[in-house]
């Protein structure tokens, strides 16, 4: 089972996100922007396109003012390697200080960057202007965890509205610079589960999950499930415009996370404190769903059928992750790139599997809101001296090579009966409240 069709990415993991007035930078906290050598180590293992960032916030310093330097480095280091970019302009952020997720001047603002940006580099023909709209938009202003700080449905809908009229803003000005240019757009794909009380909620967040691709894709009239929701908040004309100016992807990113899977239950007594949350007016435990469910399974397979499916377009899977050890990252590769290469076959036009965190990630543990996070290695182990190759890069490059991926001989530790925090003589009850 070698894939010989499917493409191999890579990515290192390049949020730059703003809690206060603080800035995480993950280039920086990882220590890739001083190490130029880091894009050979990728060429190196047989990675010929990357998910690459030319982030608004590090280029346009101040209002009018900005800082090529470090983009120009880069982007002429990759053409001389050969490697394809696929250039990310916001990855978790907020636009520079002057605006934020809710104010028009970040959709406008943004498509001015991408306009910067595509003349500058014209042969780029892979974009995301937005990385997970969606996901952006709950830690930023449904949770509170990133700026603006807000906690409230409308401001959560008006961010992802904004962001989605930024991301057609971006397109447009990029395509008129180059027309055949590409929109990959990306979303992290979490699939909610949840005791018969909790089935509404978990039927909305379902729905919910899918709204970044729904709304690219024209498809949020009022016939669609949250439409009315949505006019309830005052965001009506926003949904129309939207409709109007309808951009699909030419290619809908797939993220898929160990843990983006959710289990709500309203036995509050079974879960610690921390977990403990709800929506109003029924109180619930929001923890993972790999932590509470025997039968729970990794959705690669199931969810690139299903977004096929929902939009005909190809699907890739732009971010294959797991914040654990090297070796049971190795593992969850080997996982997601057999249930892609078995979905090609199966007729689901998948392009790629992306392997994400290259040079690991610092922080994700206190979800980029405190000093000290954890650092925690990808395919090179930053930590170490030399920027050593972990397990995980073996297994990069057999796929690069072409060759089979490991076997299947050793289990993830999410598939063992120990992951579970619920006792097993505790059934779970779990609708079937999932998005078809």
């Amino acid at each position: 089972m070698t894939g010989a069709d499917l493409q191999l990415w890579g990515g290192a993991e390049c949020t730059v996100n703003q809690v206060g007035d603080r800035t995480f930078d993950q280039l920086q906290l990882t220590g890739h922007d001083d190490r130029p050598g880091d894009l050979d180590r990728f060429a190196d293992l047989g990675l010929r396109k990357l998910r690459v960032a030319i982030l608004w916030e590090r280029i346009e310093i101040a209002p009018g003012i900005f800082d090529w330097s470090a983009a120009d480095t880069m982007m002429t280091r990759l053409q001389a390697l050969g490697i394809q970019p696929v250039v990310g302009l916001v990855h978790h952020g907020a636009g520079p200080r002057w605006t934020d997720l809710t104010q028009p001047s970040f959709r406008d603002g943004l498509a001015a960057h991408a306009a910067r940006v595509a003349a500058r580099y014209p042969w780029v023909m892979d974009w995301t202007p937005v990385n997970e709209p969606l996901t952006t938009a709950r830690f930023s202003c449904l949770y509170g965890l990133w700026r603006p700080h807000m906690k409230d449905e409308t401001s959560f809908w008006t961010a992802l509205l904004i962001q989605i009229e930024a991301t057609i803003g971006a397109m447009k000005a990029i395509r008129a610079v180059t027309p055949g240019a590409r929109l990959i757009q990306t979303e992290d794909f979490g699939r909610t589960y949840a005791t018969a009380p909790c089935e509404a909620q978990a039927t909305y967040e379902n729905d919910r999950r899918l709204m970044t691709w729904d709304l690219l894709c024209g498809r949020v009239d009022e016939t669609h499930t949250l439409h009315t929701h949505l006019a309830g908040l005052g965001l009506a004309d926003r949904l129309r415009a939207i409709l109007e100016e309808a951009s699909p992807p030419d290619v809908v990113g797939l993220n898929h996370y160990v843990t983006s899977d959710r289990f709500l239950d309203h036995r509050l007594d079974r879960h610690p404190q921390q977990l403990h949350g709800g929506n109003g007016w029924i109180a619930y435990a929001d923890t993972e769903a790999v932590r509470a469910s025997a039968d729970w399974t990794p959705g690669w397979s199931r969810d690139l059928r299903l977004l096929h499916d929902r939009y005909g377009l190809p699907v890739a899977i732009t971010e294959c992750h797991l914040g654990c050890d090297p070796a049971q990252q190795a593992l969850w590769l080997n996982q997601c790139w057999r249930a892609a290469v078995e979905a090609r076959w199966s007729g689901v036009a998948v392009e790629a599997v992306t392997v994400w965190a290259l040079v690991g990630s610092v922080g994700w543990d206190r979800l980029l809101t405190e000093d000290h996070g954890r650092y925690e290695a990808g395919v090179f182990d930053a930590a170490r001296p030399g920027v050593l190759e972990t397990e995980l890069g073996a297994a990069v490059r057999r796929l690069a090579r072409g060759q089979t991926p490991l076997a299947d001989h050793t289990s993830g530790w999410w598939e063992r009966s120990d992951r579970l925090r619920l006792s097993p003589d505790a059934p779970l009850c779990l609708p079937q409240t999932l998005v078809a």
